[in-house]
């Protein structure tokens, strides 16, 4: 009788400690409240955003800069803006260099990654090419621009060509150093139960190499962005469009600083939207898939 009364309550003491996991793990998968959200997410940024535009209007509004060809006005600025909406030309702006973009660093992702794969797990194409990598990762992107407009000309293909020698180094180490990183025991694991090759490299390397390829890939998308810009500014052509980085070059030459803001705030916008829209969902899937990010 004793002995059923125990296994009676270690029965219960388990349920109820089911219980209470499944109770956590309910209000951990539960949305975070608006409130909540607003106040750690949203209201931090927006502060800071109103105190640099009440420091920049009191420089003005105080003359401590009082040349507008120096420093516009916030006001200036969103005039400048104002009349590129109206004019029909402010989405165009940033349609014509976010595509390019984009499609550059598809490229370069479709280039980028099998060649640090490559990298990676050959000692002999490590030892050939892995320090060329690293020297073109760190050679600014606006070097290849001159190079480029000789070999292809004004064109998208110029563009493409500076996109793709900035970003691919970067993809390729950053999937070499996620590579690297992986336990040896999770190799010969795949290995025991017939991964190996193309097969291991797919369902083994990869998923355990995911942090340290997504760092690649948001260093990459930035070296990507980075390069375009300079791309843009330096060889501006009719043929080619305005994009951010001709606006920012077309307001410099017009001493336009109202203009040359627009295009820095346009490009600043596009590079944070970018991140937060695509990268940080995919990086905290990737944190929250592994146990290393919890829900407050």
């Amino acid at each position: 009788m004793a002995s059923t009364e125990t296994k009676t309550a270690q029965g219960a003491e388990l349920a109820g400690v089911e219980a209470g996991l499944d109770a956590l793990e309910a209000a951990d998968s539960g949305r975070t409240p608006f409130r909540q959200t607003f106040v750690s997410k949203i209201l931090p940024p927006a502060v800071a955003v109103v105190l640099v535009l009440l420091a920049w209007q009191a420089l003005i509004t105080f003359k401590v800069v009082d040349d507008p060809t120096k420093l516009p006005s916030p006001s200036d600025v969103g005039a400048a803006f104002e009349d590129a909406w109206l004019q029909g030309n402010l989405l165009g702006y940033i349609w014509t260099s976010v595509s390019r973009g984009l499609l550059g660093f598809l490229f370069a992702l479709a280039i980028g990654t099998p060649l640090g794969l490559l990298v990676a797990r050959v000692k002999s194409v490590r030892a050939a090419i892995g320090p060329v990598l690293s020297g073109l990762q760190s050679l600014p992107s606006v070097a290849w621009v001159p190079p480029a407009v000789v070999w292809l000309g004004l064109n998208n293909s110029m563009m493409y060509a500076v996109i793709l020698l900035g970003a691919v180094p970067s993809i390729a180490n950053g999937l070499v150093s996620g590579i690297d990183q992986v336990p040896p025991l999770y190799l010969r694991a795949g290995r025991t139960m017939g991964a190996s090759g193309l097969k291991g490299a797919w369902h083994i390397v990869l998923p355990a190499a995911l942090p340290g390829y997504l760092a690649g890939l948001k260093q990459g998308w930035a070296f990507s962005w980075r390069s375009l810009m300079a791309a843009e500014i330096i060889a501006s052509s009719p043929d080619l469009g305005i994009g951010l980085g001709a606006l920012l070059e077309n307001g410099r030459n017009a001493l336009d600083m109202a203009m040359v803001f627009e295009a820095i705030f346009l490009i600043l916008f596009v590079g944070i939207a970018i991140d937060l829209l695509i990268f940080s969902p995919v990086e905290r899937w990737v944190l929250r898939s592994r146990g290393l990010l919890v829900r407050n």
